[in-house]
């Protein structure tokens, strides 16, 4: 395909070495294994741990802030919240910054500057669908040679030296490849620039850099038809294009016959917007795929719509389907597959991989075949009666692990303190219909029966998302952060689209006086024994806020520990689990804990400056460990702040 002019704008590189430190490019560790945090969720299983242990049950309540990293004033405009996790390796950090992604070395000793890429991308900035800071940059290293692999909002790959940050001569273009070359679909004359970008940072294993696709938001989409969310394999040398697969089938390709043979064609999205990870043995790249067009309404795409919602395993070096399972057909309710699938070898040697979703199950399967774990049944769901809708008569359903978050929603799920309460409740879900199945179906803001929409849970942001989850590899244990929030499913026309139906933003979840409607906890922690498939304990992921402690209908009631409706940031180590509260839900507050990884007792809590925006994660160097995290909120710039033992 070739892409208009007006697609290709111009890129500006500012490179600022700010300063060519003594980094330690003598040691060769590149795994967490060696104190290094060296892929985005640790490692290529994305399995969230380190085995060090230096920070332990008997001294963490003794961390102190050993040193803070502000992002203000690396514009043009402030961050105010970076979701993202940056890497370590041999004492060096690599982040994202700012709302232009900038790329960041920093001194993992002290947060010093060591070097800054700025990328420039004019209108192809501004029209990006993912803007801000993203959440984090790749590695790669052969020998002497080391490379930052990081994806612009533009929707540039670029390989930058990782001691200076310049960008690589022999990659692409002077550093950069073009990702909107080769687009499906990308040439609509009715908009200036494709529906395309990315937030996750690209993954790099087997020498063989795999790019993700995201686009905007799909609960109203500009239109039925969109740029197809391909994923593709470059050279980590050169920037070759290595191969391409195709999410959304072409003719004769597998999975065609799943859409139908009606609105394959210009139907988009189905990328791959969640991190990624892979086993470098088996060459395998496990991708979790998202939804199509559009995310409440499927009309104009009848059948299961392979390969959206799918765990698709791809030979990293030719792109070539290994095996695949579809979690959710035709998805109407925006069940994007939200995480990077965690790996792991069970102790009984089983090689395992498990994808945690926005229902709240576990799917689980062999990783080399794909052959599941324990059965996957398919099960009725039911139909609605959105017109020109065509619904799945069944989804799959795992048999193990039970949820880990609650599903569905009834009247005995409402909050019911005291008698008042309760009547205020039921009062207020007067006039929608309730949702029993994960997969009871949207409906009308003007339904013939008078309802205004179908209150859901968990909503279209999980139970889980991209914060993922956390594998002992030594246990076999799995640590699972979700949120129990309503969501409200209301479709309604849109004269601004094409479609026939898409989200209705006018109804809005009912509350209390300000309370939430469903019963707590509203964010959790959940033990998942993976040998057995048995949970082991559950913890709410807070205190009970201010806003629901203080309430007035609430004076003099006992309450639980509520937790609040956030995803939280962990990460584990060899002898702890620690759990922050995250952002984007009331009543979050700025606190560290740590926990017991066996029984979910809190042993300590730490004040952190700011509420937890970025990933946790941990790395030693120098015979001193760290914790660190992007910490955002309340109005002020984002920070990357470092704990270590005084």
């Amino acid at each position: 395909m070739v892409l208009s002019k007006r697609l290709i704008s111009s890129f500006i590189v500012s490179i600022g070495t700010l300063g060519c430190a003594s980094m330690a490019w003598s040691q060769s560790g590149t795994s967490v294994y060696e104190g290094d945090w060296p892929d985005y969720h640790g490692d290529m299983f994305a399995q969230r741990y380190s085995p060090l242990d230096q920070i332990n049950a008997e001294n963490v309540g003794s961390l102190e802030l050993a040193w803070r990293f502000s992002s203000a004033n690396f514009g043009p405009t402030t961050d105010f919240n970076n979701p993202s996790t940056p890497i370590e390796v041999d004492g060096v950090l690599y982040a994202n910054i700012a709302s232009t992604r900038n790329v960041v070395a920093l001194d993992a000793t002290n947060g010093q500057i060591l070097w800054l890429w700025r990328p420039q991308e004019g209108e192809r900035f501004d029209e990006a669908p993912r803007k801000g800071a993203g959440r984090g940059v790749a590695f790669w290293r052969d020998g002497d040679t080391a490379r930052v692999i990081d994806v612009t909002p533009g929707y540039h790959l670029v390989s930058l030296d990782a001691k200076t940050g310049i960008p690589d001569p022999n990659f692409g273009n002077n550093g950069i490849v073009d990702l909107f070359v080769g687009l499906r679909n990308a040439d609509d004359p009715r908009f200036p620039y494709p529906d395309i970008g990315i937030s996750a940072a690209p993954f790099v294993m087997n020498d063989v850099i795999v790019v993700g696709a995201a686009h905007r938001v799909g609960m109203r989409p500009r239109s039925k038809a969109n740029v197809k969310g391909d994923i593709r394999g470059f050279d980590v040398r050169t920037g070759e294009l290595l191969w391409t697969f195709h999410t959304i089938p072409e003719r004769g390709e597998v999975g065609f016959e799943s859409w139908l043979d009606s609105g394959i064609e210009f139907t988009g999205n189905s990328g791959v917007w969640a991190p990624l990870s892979g086993d470098p043995q088996l060459g395998h790249v496990y991708l979790p795929v998202e939804s199509a067009t559009g995310d409440r309404y499927g009309g104009d795409r009848p059948g299961d719509n392979l390969f959206s919602d799918s765990i698709v395993a791809l030979d990293i070096r030719t792109g070539e389907r290994q095996w695949h399972y579809q979690l959710t057909h035709h998805d109407i309710w925006d069940w994007d597959i939200p995480a990077a699938s965690v790996l792991t070898d069970l102790p009984n040697g089983r090689k395992i991989l498990m994808s945690v979703t926005k229902q709240s199950w576990v799917y689980t399967f062999d990783r080399e075949t794909g052959e599941p774990i324990w059965p996957i049944e398919e099960q009725p769901v039911p139909a609605g009666d959105v017109p020109g809708e065509w619904y799945a008569p069944t989804q799959p359903i795992p048999t193990r692990p039970a949820p880990f978050d609650r599903q569905g929603f009834t009247e005995a799920d409402l909050i019911d303190w005291t008698p008042e309460i309760r009547a205020l409740a039921l009062e207020a879900i007067e006039g929608f219909r309730l949702a029993p199945s994960v997969y009871s179906p949207p409906s009308l803001a003007d339904a013939a029966d008078g309802t205004r929409g179908t209150l859901s849970l968990p909503s279209a942001t999980g139970g889980a998302n991209w914060e993922g989850a956390a594998i002992d590899p030594e246990t076999g244990i799995l640590y699972v952060p979700s949120r129990t929030a309503l969501a409200v499913m209301t479709l309604d026309t849109d004269e601004n689209s094409d479609l026939a139906y898409s989200a209705s933003f006018g109804v809005r979840v009912p509350r209390v006086q300000g309370l939430e409607i469903v019963k707590p906890p509203y964010g959790r922690i959940t033990a998942i024994d993976m040998n057995s498939g048995e949970h082991l304990w559950m913890i709410a992921n807070a205190d009970t806020p201010d806003n629901i402690a203080n309430n007035r209908l609430l004076e003099g009631v006992d309450l639980p520990r509520t937790g609040v409706p956030t995803r939280a940031g962990i990460v584990l180590t060899k002898t702890l689990l620690f759990v922050a509260e995250g952002t984007g839900g009331p009543g979050a507050s700025p606190v560290f804990r740590a926990v017991d990884k066996q029984t979910g007792e809190i042993i300590a809590e730490i004040d952190l400056p700011n509420n937890q925006s970025g990933l946790p994660f941990t790395y030693e160097h120098d015979g001193k460990q760290y914790v660190a995290m992007f910490v955002a909120g309340g109005g002020q710039p984002a920070e990357l702040v470092a704990y270590a033992l005084p």
